[in-house]
Formats: structure tokens, sequence, C-alpha cells
């Protein structure tokens, strides 16, 4: 049974994407600890992100760069913060999260009830510095 990323990925399921290319997808957490938290999801679906092999996982490290370097410009914050947790959903993923203290990248801590209209107003900002 494919993930929740793979049919993202696949269009099955809508996602606030961010950007893609053939290897990789960015979108919004839907369960977001901070505006702009967004996850940064290898195509290739495989549960582990050291499973990935050394191309494809160097691809994925490339493209996390681009976005949060985008994320960085459009959404205010001291730093993007980057977490590889891999426990939620078995497909390999990155965490970018904008960060304005340590407690930020706490997963413990209630996540934002946000709307699609502030999901899209979040995704068009960060698009634009891509």
């Amino acid at each position: 049974m494919p993930s929740i990323f793979t049919r993202i990925i696949q269009k099955e399921i809508p996602g606030y994407v961010i950007a893609e290319n053939d290897d990789a997808i960015a979108f919004l957490d839907i369960n977001p600890l901070n505006e702009g938290h967004t996850l940064v999801v290898p195509k290739q679906e495989v549960d582990k992100m050291f499973d990935l092999d050394e191309g494809t996982y160097l691809k994925l490290q490339s493209f996390t760069h681009k976005i949060a370097r985008a994320i960085e410009k459009a959404i205010p914050c001291l730093r993007v913060g980057v977490a590889v947790v891999g426990l939620e959903v078995p497909h390999a993923h990155v965490h970018l999260i904008p960060l304005h203290s340590m407690s930020d990248i706490d997963f413990s801590r209630p996540k934002l009830k946000l709307s699609p209209e502030n999901f899209e107003a979040i995704a068009t900002k960060i698009k634009l510095e891509i």
C-alpha cells in the first residue's frame, strides 16, 4: 500500500506543494509546528532515509537546501531547523521548520491549526522565493 506521501506525489490526494523535480517534492506539513513547516520527500518510496542510494540521498539534500533557503526568505524566523525522524510515516522525509527558539522543534508540542487559505498563502510566499 502506498504511503500518504506517495499518494501526494502521485496526485491521488492534495498537498500544498512548494516545489518538485524528477527526484523529490516539497510540500507543507498538514500538522505544522510553525507556519512554513515543510516536508521534503524523495519520490522513491523508501522507509528509512539512510536506505536511499547515495545518489538519491545527495539529490534530496541538494533540493532540501534550495527549499530551506526559500523558507528562510519567506517566513520570518531566526533560522530553519532540520529534522529527520521518520517514525510517523514510513517514507523517508526531511522536516524543515522555521525556528524562533529551541522549543519550536519539539514534536511533542501541539500542532498549529491552519485554514486552507492560510496554507495556500504560506505555500505561495515560499514558492515566490525559489
